[in-house]
């Protein structure tokens, strides 16, 4: 890989994060059967190259993860630039990450009851 290869690579990790940051995501979860579930999420932050998301009101998103912890995420702006995320979830409902989304200004008047933490395993430019 070429020096330049690696700016290009920073700056696109640079405009992934800010659509992520500033849009709404899709989040697509299956569980054990098979049956797949979408959820849209208002608010996700990237924090130590990974993605985390705040537990509001996602029970069956939450029960899918825990089953499965295969993910994948949709975003994109309001001029059509988006990516596909696939990585690994995991739920936690104590200890750091929750103590982070519940310190989150989003989060002020919700109830934060868990942290989702994802690892991007792979990242897709959407057409």
């Amino acid at each position: 890989m070429k020096f330049q290869d690696l700016n290009i690579l920073e700056k696109m990790k640079e405009e992934v994060k800010k659509i992520i940051e500033e849009n709404p995501v899709s989040l697509a979860t299956v569980n054990l059967d098979g049956k797949p579930n979408v959820n849209v999420v208002a608010f996700v932050k990237v924090k130590d190259e990974k993605l985390i998301i705040t537990d509001n009101h996602m029970s069956q998103t939450k029960e899918n993860i825990l089953a499965n912890p295969n993910v994948c995420l949709a975003v994109w702006d309001k001029d059509w630039n988006g990516y596909k995320l696939i990585g690994e979830a995991k739920y936690f409902d104590s200890g750091e990450w929750l103590d982070f989304v519940k310190a989150l200004e989003e989060n002020k008047e919700e109830p934060a009851k868990g942290a989702v933490v994802i690892s991007v395993k792979e990242v897709r430019k959407l057409a």
